[in-house]
């Protein structure tokens, strides 16, 4: 379930948020038309041994523009940490999240000695992708993924989803009209792309198929199986709220740099409730919001959730969800004032740094890997703190050097 830049919200909340605003041409960007190159897909379904009555309902499917418009636009993802997490992690979820832990006790036991990962974190994505299945989305999977497919933009993850959906109708799984979820395709509470819902779907409510709609055990079941596919480790955390001192070589802190705990506890820091072991379980230090804001060890169970979005953001929020539904108290806001970028400003960042020539990828006002990488670099080539975080300070630099650059006729790369 690689969903790259692909959120899991459903469309109702995306609505919710006010992040739905763009609009996208009635062609997309595919010089082939929608009609002719369904056709296509058609072949590949029969080459694949797709029934001919589920291929006929590639012949009813038309493009539908508001689904890359919901592609071209991901703004949920640019909020902070504490903004996105404030949201997200509700009295509602708590409270529903609590409730299902009880219901389903024996349930995530027997998931648990199965596949080793523990209720909190299955129950976590369950209420964050839909709400414990409130919201499962209701675009026509299809229709979406023919859409998705046949755009030029991400055509290698869409069209083997669209060819997967097929298969979920021949299997019995889901019928055509059950076959409603997310803009992106996910179906079900947890929000599987096709393909994640073959592999890893089961039936844990013996009534001879794979519901991931409607039927609580069989979502729950499949999560655990999706997440031990990943490579979950029993056993072990997933992510820990620390403090961090004051002063402190701020360039390890990067999720590539795994360090045993005693290493950390050495340099200073210390878990927020209780005492943190100096022992060789490695974790890396997590600053979502910089050295000021909430720190957190993110262990290698973390990897997983960036495995399930690769939005930090998303993952973070995920993953402390799951540590609050296991009993951590809500997370503190940090030290100091953080000086943090408005979405115009983030975006104004990314241009400059990619005038300057580093790949930032899309200038979307989202600080993703690619974005923060690039600030580590200019704020150490700065003498700044190296934390990756984006801030005003930063910026103010930043436009200072653009705006010497240009007087000297050029700018400097700075790598």
């Amino acid at each position: 379930m690689n969903r790259s830049t692909s959120p899991f919200l459903a469309w109702g909340m995306l609505l919710m948020l006010g992040i739905v605003t763009a609009t996208a041409s009635a062609d997309g960007c595919n010089n082939e038309s929608f009609t002719s190159w369904i056709k296509g897909v058609k072949q590949e379904a029969a080459a694949e041994g797709i029934s001919s009555s589920s291929i006929r309902e590639l012949d009813k499917l038309t493009y539908n523009p508001k689904v890359i418009a919901m592609d071209r636009r991901q703004g949920v993802f640019a909020q902070t940490f504490l903004k996105f997490a404030g949201r997200m992690v509700s009295k509602y979820r708590m409270r529903h999240g609590k409730k299902y832990l009880k219901q389903y006790a024996d349930l995530f036991s027997q998931l648990e000695n199965q596949y080793g990962v523990p209720a909190p974190v299955i129950i976590a994505f369950w209420a964050l992708e839909t709400d414990f299945g409130a919201n499962t989305g209701n675009f026509d999977t299809l229709r979406s993924l023919a859409t998705l497919a046949h755009d030029c933009r991400r055509p290698e993850l869409f069209r083997p989803q669209l060819i997967s959906a097929l298969k979920i109708l021949d299997l019995g799984y889901l019928s055509r009209d059950e076959m409603k979820g997310a803009w992106a395709g996910e179906l079900g509470q947890t929000q599987f792309l096709p393909t994640d819902y073959i592999k890893h779907g089961l039936d844990a409510d013996g009534d001879g198929r794979i519901n991931l709609l409607t039927s609580k055990p069989d979502v729950l079941a499949s999560t655990a199986k999706h997440l031990a596919h990943y490579g979950w480790r029993r056993g072990e955390p997933w992510l820990e709220e620390v403090i961090v001192p004051t002063k402190m070589d701020w360039e390890q802190s990067n999720l590539n740099n795994m360090l045993p705990r005693s290493t950390w506890v050495k340099w200073g820091v210390k878990k927020r409730n209780g005492k943190l072991p100096a022992d060789d379980l490695e974790a890396s230090l997590l600053l979502p919001m910089g050295k000021n804001g909430p720190a957190f060890l993110a262990y290698q169970n973390f990897r997983i959730y960036t495995e399930w979005n690769k939005s930090l953001v998303y993952a973070t929020t995920a993953a402390y969800l799951g540590t609050r539904l296991n009993g951590a108290p809500p997370v503190s806001q940090g030290r100091d004032t953080i000086a943090y970028l408005t979405l115009k400003e983030t975006k104004e960042l990314q241009t400059i740094l990619k005038s300057k020539g580093y790949d930032v990828g899309k200038v979307d006002g989202v600080i993703g890997a690619n974005t923060r990488a690039s600030v580590r670099k200019e704020q150490k080539r700065l003498g700044m703190a190296v934390d990756g975080y984006p801030t005003q300070p930063l910026l103010r630099k930043l436009r200072g050097g653009e705006a010497e650059g240009n007087n000297r006729g050029g700018l400097s790369l700075g790598l």
